[in-house]
C-alpha cells in the first residue's frame, strides 16, 4: 500500500518533567504550519503526539491544551516508530491488515527535557533518516549536561559558575571548592524542574537523597544572589545569529532562581512570562554578552534555534546553560528586527532538508580484518 503523504510533522510531548510545556511548543508550530501551507509542500502537517508513557499518536493539529489533560486525546491515532533505515513512523494495521508507513520530509522536533532533548529522539530519526530540526545527536547530549558543557566553555575560556558534580550515592564532600550557600540542579535536566537552593552541605546531602530529578546525577554550584537573569537566542540558520536580549522577571523581587512557573505557568510556554524586552544593559555589557553568546553556540553546536540563558548583575556575566528546544521554540525573542514565527519555522525546516544532521558509512569495513582474524575461540583462550 503507498504511503499517506505528508512533508512535514511536528513532534511533541514525551515521557519527561517538561512534556506539557512540549506540548504547548507542538500546538504553537502545527497551528502556525497549518496557516502556511507553502512551508508544508501544500499537505496539513501532522501532529505526533509522544505520551507521557512513550507511546505514539497521531492527533489533529487544531487542538487546544485541554485536550491533552487527560494523556491521549480523543480521536487519537496510534503509530510505530521503527527505528531502521526506510523505517520511521508507521499506522499498525489489524490482524488480517498491513501496516501503513508515514511518509515524513522532515520533522519539527518540540520536545523539551528527557528523551526528546537529550539526543535520544535524534538517534531515531537519524537511524530512520528522517530529517529533523534542532540539535544534533552529539549538541542534544552536550546541551542536556550541565556538567559537560560548563566544562567545554570553561576550557576555551567563557565564564561560567564553578560546579561540582555529585550523585545521590557520594558522600558530600566535607569542604567543597566554594562555600555556601549552594545551589543544587539536576545534571541532565533541560529547565528549572528540580533546582534547589540550600543553605549549607547537610542540607545539600539530604537534598541528593530526596530529590527525585537528581537520581541521574547532580551538579552543585555557588548561589549568587547578586546576579540575575538574562537570555538571548540564537539560530544557526541561514547563518549564526542573535535574538534581542531579553531578562525574564521572577515571582518575587528577590526570588531565589529563575522557577519553572516563572517561566511557563502563563500557559503560553516562554511567550506570555513576564520579562524585560529587550533588556536594559549597558552598551559595552551587552556587546560582551553577545560576542560569548556565539562563542558558546559555536563550541556547543547549536542547530536550529536555542536559547542561551546567562547570569549578570549588570557588570560580570557568566554562561549559565543552553537550552537546544527552547520553550515556544524561542519565537517571542526575534523583535529587532521582528521575525515572524512561520519565517522562523521556514528557516528551521531549510536546514533540516538542506544540512542533514548525520549520513551513515560503512567505508573502510572492507572485511580485511575479518579476514585476517584466525578462530575466535583462540582469541578467548
Amino acid at each position: 500500500m503507498e504511503p499517506t503523504v505528508a512533508d512535514v510533522a511536528v513532534i511533541f510531548g514525551g515521557p519527561s518533567p517538561e512534556h506539557d510545556v512540549s506540548v504547548l511548543t507542538g500546538l504553537q508550530a502545527a497551528r502556525a504550519l497549518a496557516a502556511a501551507p507553502a512551508l508544508t509542500g501544500g499537505n496539513p502537517p501532522r501532529a505526533l503526539y509522544w505520551s507521557k508513557t512513550g507511546e505514539w499518536h497521531e492527533v489533529p493539529s487544531d487542538l487546544e491544551a485541554e485536550a491533552f489533560l487527560e494523556g491521549v486525546p480523543r480521536g487519537a491515532s496510534r503509530l510505530e516508530l521503527v527505528a531502521r533505515p526506510g523505517g520511521g513512523f508507521v499506522e499498525p494495521g489489524g490482524r488480517l491488515g498491513r501496516s501503513r508507513p508515514i511518509e515524513v520530509d522532515v520533522a519539527v522536533v518540540c520536545c523539551h527535557g528527557g528523551p526528546g532533548e537529550d539526543g535520544t529522539l535524534q538517534a531515531v530519526l537519524d537511524l530512520c533518516g528522517i530529517a529533523y530540526t534542532g540539535p544534533t545527536v552529539a549538541g542534544a547530549a552536550l546541551g542536556m549536561d550541565k556538567l559537560a558543557f560548563g566544562a567545554l566553555l570553561r576550557a576555551n575560556g567563557v565564564p561560567t559558575l564553578d560546579r561540582v558534580a555529585l550523585s545521590p550515592s557520594d558522600d558530600v564532600p566535607a569542604t567543597l571548592p566554594f562555600p555556601g550557600p549552594y545551589i543544587v540542579k539536576p545534571r541532565f535536566g533541560g529547565s528549572s524542574i528540580g533546582i534547589d537552593v540550600v543553605a549549607d552541605r547537610g542540607t545539600l546531602a539530604a537534598r541528593l537523597g530526596t530529590n527525585p530529578h537528581l537520581v541521574a546525577g547532580a551538579v552543585v554550584e555557588p548561589y549568587r544572589p547578586d546576579l540575575w537573569d538574562l537570555q538571548v537566542a540564537v539560530r544557526s540558520w541561514p547563518d549564526l545569529s542573535l535574538s534581542t536580549v531579553e531578562r525574564p522577571l521572577r515571582s518575587s523581587p528577590g526570588g531565589d532562581i529563575l522557577a519553572y512557573r516563572d517561566k511557563y505557568v502563563a500557559g503560553q510556554g516562554m511567550v506570555a512570562a513576564p520579562r524585560e524586552l529587550p533588556a536594559v544593559l549597558d552598551g559595552p555589557v551587552e556587546d560582551e554578552l553577545r560576542r560569548l553568546a556565539l562563542a558558546a553556540a559555536r563550541l556547543s553546536g547549536v542547530r536550529g534555534v536555542a536559547r542561551l540563558d546567562f547570569l549578570s548583575d549588570g557588570t560580570e556575566l557568566v554562561v549559565n546553560e543552553v537550552n537546544t528546544i527552547p520553550g515556544s521554540l524561542a519565537r517571542y525573542l526575534w523583535t529587532d528586527p521582528p521575525l515572524a514565527f512561520a519565517d522562523l519555522l521556514a528557516s528551521l525546516l531549510d536546514e533540516a532538508r538542506r544540512s542533514p544532521t548525520h549520513a551513515y558509512s560503512a567505508a573502510g569495513a572492507d572485511g580485511t580484518v575479518l579476514r585476517t582474524a584466525g578462530s575466535i575461540a583462540a582469541k578467548l583462550g
